[in-house]
């Protein structure tokens, strides 16, 4: 029987055997390298984009979406263009140019927003796709480089494989648990670029004896991506575990200061007049507290999301001897509150950082007058403070004449609003809602402009008129409504569960409007 030819156990043929090799540890390290590098650009993406698209559900589902794309185009192309060309002529380059990208990411992306903005979300998916697609070649082509028999397929696919996967988990772990908490963004990215053509640097030399991409070039790229980043609009003061942070001081007021997160602003303060509220939901909240509670009695009140601690301030300076404790998960705004917006040790202020979901749960029974929820990620409460049962927490740990004051923040139909105005009243007896009378239905003309709202939740009767007041004593033109005409406004809203809470779609609809 002639032999079988095309198919062999053997190594490969002579004529490639002189070529230089790849060992297996090496192989194992530029694998290992490339897959966590794609997860390190995934993740610092994240936090690139929110200030200009904003930290939400949609963003995070776009920039994993495009990472897997970018994943599947160069394990694709990578094996292609290793059965078509040498492998170990492809390795440096691809190493390089991906470095000079994810170098350059940074400066190009807060340009892009400043100057261009309608083409942030192409250029954003590209610095996203290009390094992830090259990275991701590497290991096609690394295989193919260490495959010199059929005998050994299974092993080599299956130990370069694992070692890829290990590589992305680490370098998600490391991203997420070191690099964002203890580097800026522009730091990262600079780094890991650099790494990168390092990288190529060495490979080509050890490979070819010369380097496989243009040292002097990629050096002047990576200068120039320091560079850019540095002056590049759109910078932070800090950049937090969670946030770009910045703090604009009031050219009106000399004490006033404006926490902006994420190109949001969140909170203003004046550290020396903790009475003195700016914004508009901010007046409500401390309105509906004055009229609820006799005027200087001192609280028990628990804050979900901290900010600039406006209000705990507020009841601290109003009423000596509020004990505010605070849930605030990122410890670098904590931060910014005690260097740059004057907290003071012994204000009253409790400051834990904690989700406030699990901070929740260790809250004594009936041991609170007062829960104010003001967190946000981006301008969207995260879900799980949403849903019947965080509500429960909630009421769980109110005293029977205690109150919940949540701000809200919607626009167009309000979806959102309305279905958490819905969860409310499924958990507490009594509900209110605050806002502009066109965004709570009280105006007959007009449609709903969004922003804020504020709304109340107890098991007692809550006096209205007396809240109307301090609102009215405030200058805010804000109306209260509650009974028939709420449940009116909320119509058919979906109740939100932990099962059951489309946070993020409900504040962001894309189906068609009617009429367009």
């Amino acid at each position: 029987m002639p032999p079988v030819t095309g198919l062999s156990s053997s190594p490969v043929a002579e004529g490639t055997r002189s070529r230089p090799g790849l060992g297996p540890r090496a192989a194992a390290v530029l694998v290992f390298g490339a897959s966590a590098a794609v997860l390190v650009v995934e993740i610092v993406a994240l936090r690139l984009l929110a200030p200009y698209l904003g930290l939400t559900l949609e963003t995070s589902t776009m920039v994993i979406g495009i990472a897997l794309t970018a994943i599947a185009l160069g394990s694709w192309l990578g094996g292609r263009l290793a059965d078509q060309v040498d492998p170990l002529r492809l390795l440096a380059p691809a190493l390089g140019v991906s470095g000079a990208v994810v170098a350059l990411t940074r400066a190009v992306l807060r340009g892009v927003a400043e100057w261009a903005r309608p083409l942030l979300i192409l250029v954003a998916a590209l610095t996203i796709l290009v390094p992830g697609a090259l990275l991701s070649a590497v290991t096609p082509l690394v295989t193919k480089v260490r495959l010199t028999s059929l005998a050994e397929t299974g092993t080599v696919v299956g130990r370069l494989s694992g070692v890829g996967t290990v590589g992305s988990i680490v370098g998600t772990v490391l991203t997420g648990f070191v690099l964002l908490s203890r580097l800026p963004v522009s730091g990262i990215l600079f780094g890991l670029g650099a790494l990168l053509v390092v990288a190529s640097v060495v490979v080509g030399w050890r490979l070819h004896g010369r380097s496989g991409t243009a040292p002097a070039a990629l050096a002047l790229v990576l200068a120039a991506g320091g560079l850019a980043a540095s002056a590049a609009p759109g910078g932070c003061d800090v950049e937090t575990r969670y946030h770009c942070a910045e703090v604009v001081a009031d050219p009106a007021r000399e004490g006033g200061r404006t926490l902006v997160l994420d190109g949001v602003r969140h909170s203003y303060v004046d550290a020396g007049d903790p009475a003195h509220l700016e914004f508009t939901y901010v007046k409500a909240v401390a309105s509906v507290a004055d009229a609820a509670f006799p005027e200087g009695r001192p609280l028990t009140a628990h804050h979900l999301g901290g900010g600039g601690l406006t209000l705990p301030r507020y009841l601290a300076a109003t009423r000596p001897g509020t004990r505010s404790v605070v849930s605030e998960i990122d410890d670098g705004v904590v931060r910014i509150d005690r260097e740059r917006l004057g907290l003071r040790p012994q204000s009253g202020v409790d400051v834990r950082t904690e989700d406030g979901r699990l901070g929740l749960k260790r809250l004594d029974t009936d041991s609170l007058d007062l829960v104010v929820g003001d967190a946000f990620g981006g301008v969207s409460v995260p879900w799980h403070l949403t849903t019947v049962e965080a509500l429960t927490e909630v009421r769980r740990a109110l005293a029977p004449h205690g109150l919940y004051v949540v701000n809200l923040i919607d626009h167009g139909e309000q979806a959102f609003a309305k279905a958490q105005l819905a969860t409310l009243s499924q958990v507490f007896e009594r509900v209110a809602l605050l806002g502009e009378p066109v965004d709570i239905g009280l105006a007959r003309t007009g449609a709903p402009a969004g922003g804020n709202l504020v709304a109340v939740a107890s098991d007692h009767p809550v006096d209205l008129s007396a809240i109307q007041k301090a609102l009215d004593a405030r200058g805010t033109v804000w109306r209260t409504v509650t009974g028939k005409d709420l449940t009116t406004w909320t119509a058919d809203a979906p109740v939100l569960t932990d099962d059951y809470a489309p946070v993020d779609q409900l504040l962001q609809p894309y189906a068609a409007q009617p009429g367009r």
